[in-house]
């Protein structure tokens, strides 16, 4: 019996049908951040398991459940389960740091964590992301939050809100952590296994916690902007007033922290209330002790990512355009070996200009051929038989309108196609006349 093997549970296909709307978010992604100063890096699906202990923090959810890990020739990989550690380590590593500061670079990758699927959260998803090492200046943070900003209003996003929070530095948290550990101590006892563990290591991953009853617990905890140190507390009223300077709306949510340990100060997210639970589309902050703690030198750095799967269920929901799908410019519909073989001969030539061209591969009759070249929204279509190589001539049928072009088959064929092409297409049909010059015999009103 024939094996029936599907996709991994918590994966996705992204099926032909679909993929312009991906090429969408990544086109105006790239560009904005581009135009932000922004350039593109790569780094590698997988790396050492020690950089994201070291760096994501063992004791959040991230380390403790979700990774995933491999063990070759006694060495641990594991795949990436998020963008900003592999990228700093690449940044350190090839020197990008000894450069002019800030550096600013971005990415769009997969990632992997080992979650329970649901709507927007899976154990592949994609992320664009992006680091800027350099600066410690709040104006960088709010320069990231307007770049972040602009992607998701040139994507045509509605109702997503800016939440923002300060969670301190390593001076001032500490006594914020004294203040978590003395409240959670009396409940302790209703906490999950893993939080009464971060009670001990991190009491403020407990905020981070997805089961109800920590929540519950932790929904009256102490607030870390009531601990901030002066430079800190400075800090996030600067991001605000230049939040504010550039009319970007924002709301103050103490309850924000982050997964990842390795955050500092300004932390923030873009939240939509229209995909359910998962309704973060966008997250980030600053993490100015990461590099010193991956082996560089104390660089101050922050960034985001933004999950492209939670994008497009947000666009979805609210019925955003993407970019048109490229439909086929021409269809040849061949009757014949020779009339097949010049069909191969001028898709050929088109497509040295750029355009789409088909033909027939699988032996269809005529009638099958055009109505082949309907499914596919072809543009044009051309039938070539022995009449048309006895001619020197093709007819180029306007498949919307229904009216035929006479063009010759010479050297001139692909420029008169091309002129043909974006006076129809680009500029749309002139009454009777399309095309009055060159090797374009004549217009015809024959539908057949």
């Amino acid at each position: 019996m024939a094996m029936n093997i599907k996709r991994p549970n918590g994966t996705e296909d992204v099926l032909p049908k679909d993929v312009h709307k991906w090429h969408t978010v990544e086109k105006i992604a790239r560009e904005t951040a581009i135009s932000f100063g922004f350039s593109e890096i790569r780094i590698p699906t997988f790396e050492n398991t020690d950089l994201f202990l070291r760096s994501v923090g063992e004791t959040t959810d991230v380390v403790q459940k979700e990774m995933y890990t491999v063990m070759a020739k006694e060495t641990k990989f594991t795949l990436r389960p998020e963008g900003t550690a592999g990228t700093i380590r690449a940044m350190l590593q090839n020197g990008l740091l000894n450069e002019a500061l800030p550096q600013r670079v971005f990415y769009i990758l997969s990632c992997f964590r080992h979650e329970r699927p649901q709507a927007g959260r899976l154990r592949e998803f994609h992320q664009f992301g992006l680091e800027m090492a350099g600066s410690a200046s709040p104006a960088a943070d709010a320069e990231v939050i307007s770049l972040a900003k602009t992607i998701l209003d040139r994507l045509g996003l509605r109702n997503i809100e800016l939440h923002i929070n300060s969670i301190g530095c390593p001076v001032c948290r500490a006594k914020y952590h004294d203040a978590l550990r003395s409240y959670f101590d009396a409940r302790k006892d209703e906490l999950c296994d893993t939080c009464r563990e971060r009670l001990v290591k991190n009491p403020m991953r407990i905020l981070d916690c997805k089961s109800p009853i920590c929540r519950e617990i932790g929904k009256d905890a102490p607030v870390i902007l009531d601990y901030l140190c002066e430079e800190c507390s400075d800090h996030f009223d600067k991001l605000k007033k230049y939040l504010t300077k550039l009319g970007i709306d924002y709301s103050v949510d103490p309850k924000i922290v982050r997964g990842l340990d390795y955050y500092t100060k300004t932390v923030f997210e873009f939240v939509t209330t229209e995909i359910g639970a998962q309704g973060t589309v966008c997250g980030g902050g600053r993490y100015d002790g990461l590099i010193e703690q991956l082996g560089g030198q104390h660089t101050p750095a922050l960034g985001f990512g933004m999950g492209i799967e939670r994008l497009l269920l947000v666009m979805d929901k609210q019925g955003c355009d993407y970019l048109p799908v490229k439909k086929c410019d021409i269809y040849f519909a061949t009757m014949g070996d020779a009339a097949l073989e010049k069909a191969m001969e001028l898709s050929d030539q088109l497509r040295e200009y750029g355009f789409y061209a088909e033909f027939d591969l699988m032996g269809r009759g005529l009638k099958a051929q055009m109505k082949y070249a309907n499914k596919i929204g072809a543009l044009f279509s051309a039938v070539i038989g022995d009449n048309e190589l006895d001619s020197g001539k093709i007819k180029i049928k306007n498949m919307a309108e229904g009216k035929d072009i006479e063009i010759a088959l010479d050297k001139d064929f692909t420029n008169n196609f091309e002129s043909l092409y974006f006076t129809t297409v680009m500029n749309g049909l002139e009454d009777e006349k399309i095309l009055q010059s060159g090797n374009v015999i004549k217009e015809n009103d024959n539908n057949g």
